[in-house]
């Protein structure tokens, strides 16, 4: 491949991430969540949380970033499958997506988000550990989310994802969110 086709291949590849910002969370519709928040929101705010937690592990927040960053891009090929649907679908694996993903890409782009899903998804260093906590965090703030706008199914993903953190900062983190409210952060911090 010539440099002209590395380029086309590679801006694919971001033209197809732009549709992670179309992309809902369809877990929430079982929640009865009209218009959950889309998958680009999501990974939005796992990195965020992502960065926060690797700060308080002692872990390399930009690092963290980066793995919360691509963790759920191969979901524009595969969709958000559910938990609950994942029993009776069998689908690829995220890295047969993203290579499939970045084929055509400039093959230093096609190496390293390569190498960052098959770290997210099979290493065990301390950024990739807290990197899975993030994604729960943050799926569990925003089950907080949905409690308080007035979606009562959300509890059950509030609690089956707080039960899997691990890490010490995460479940602190998780146990202010319990105690908190939107409209109380926003008495406190937008005055």
């Amino acid at each position: 491949m010539n440099d002209r086709q590395h380029s086309e291949g590679t801006m694919s590849y971001l033209f197809e991430a732009g549709a992670l910002k179309r992309g809902k969370r369809s877990g929430w519709w079982i929640a009865g969540v009209k218009d959950p928040e889309t998958i680009a929101e999501h990974s939005w705010r796992t990195a965020v949380v992502g960065a926060v937690l690797a700060m308080m592990e002692g872990a390399d927040p930009a690092r963290v970033a980066l793995l919360c960053t691509f963790h759920d891009t191969q979901e524009t090929r595969v969709g958000d499958i559910p938990w609950v649907g994942r029993r009776y679908i069998t689908t690829a694996s995220n890295e047969a997506v993203t290579a499939d993903q970045v084929a055509e890409a400039h093959p230093a782009v096609a190496e390293g988000i390569s190498a960052i899903v098959h770290d997210y998804e099979n290493g065990d260093s301390l950024e990739v550990q807290v990197a899975h906590d993030a994604d729960k965090l943050e799926c569990m703030i925003q089950g907080l989310e949905y409690l308080q706008q007035g979606y009562p199914q959300a509890q059950e993903w509030v609690d089956s994802t707080r039960a899997k953190l691990k890490l010490p900062s995460a479940i602190q983190l998780a146990d202010a969110a319990q105690t908190m409210s939107i409209a109380e952060w926003q008495r406190t911090y937008l005055r």
